[in-house]
């Protein structure tokens, strides 16, 4: 794929939250309004594709939810997310929450992620949740394993939510493997971990996993760095002669 169309697809790596917002946040909170207009602004002015790897923010984040498919009514259920600056993981920045859920959860889920129907049925709903997240993340890129799925997630919650449709251009952690481990075969983030003598605990826990990637994402950086790879715009260029 040629360098331009490559950085066309990849800029802008949050998304944008499309203009429309501001009528589907009609009867909401004024200031959610003024929130989401001023990230739109910032969005479109980001810079991150060319900040150094060893400077580098990023909002690393994990969706726990009822299945894999929005379209056919599958939620998100607990959101969380940990920072990143280069290739350290900043413990002390972190974001966790559950998401209001008052269906009977699927047998499986709660065997899976160990969440409760009760704690589930009391939590906030996810406009609030959704939009601390934001909060939390803003000024960063967002990091996910496997991101398709948290994409798919964000862009059915914020139309559902907001009216907004969100082009989320979101860094998939196989981006950097591509490059700093060619010779990767494994899929599943344990497997990964493991291959690289990473701890794995909690995981299918939302924060427990995005610590789990950050600690990933971290490594990648370190190997991508050595192999020459300044920041994000070596990364994609490199991609996109592979």
């Amino acid at each position: 794929m040629a360098f331009e169309p490559f950085i066309h697809f990849v800029r802008g790596i949050q998304g944008k939250l499309g203009s429309n917002v501001y009528g589907g946040l009609q009867g909401q909170n004024s200031q959610h309004v003024a929130f989401l207009r001023q990230l739109q602004k910032e969005l479109n002015s980001d810079v991150s594709l060319t900040i150094p790897l060893s400077e580098l923010e990023v909002t690393v984040f994990d969706f726990e939810t009822t299945g894999f498919f929005p379209e056919k009514g599958d939620e998100i259920l607990s959101i969380g997310a940990i920072k990143t600056r280069g290739s350290e993981v900043q413990e002390s920045d972190s974001f966790y929450s559950l998401v209001q859920y008052e269906k009977e959860l699927p047998v499986n889920i709660k065997e899976l992620t160990g969440l409760c129907e009760n704690d589930l049925k009391t939590a906030r709903p996810l406009s609030g949740v959704l939009l601390d997240f934001y909060h939390f993340a803003r000024g960063t890129p967002l990091v996910a394993h496997h991101s398709n799925h948290e994409k798919n997630f964000l862009q059915a919650a914020n139309w559902k939510l907001f009216k907004a449709t969100q082009k989320h251009r979101i860094i998939d952690t196989s981006f950097l493997s591509k490059i700093a481990d060619p010779d990767l075969s494994q899929i599943k983030l344990e497997e990964i971990c493991e291959r690289y003598g990473l701890t794995v605990i909690d995981r299918h826990h939302a924060l427990g996993d995005a610590k789990l990637t950050a600690k990933l994402w971290c490594l990648f950086i370190e190997m991508v760095q050595k192999k020459g790879c300044e920041n994000l715009q070596d990364i994609y260029s490199r991609m996109a002669k592979m």
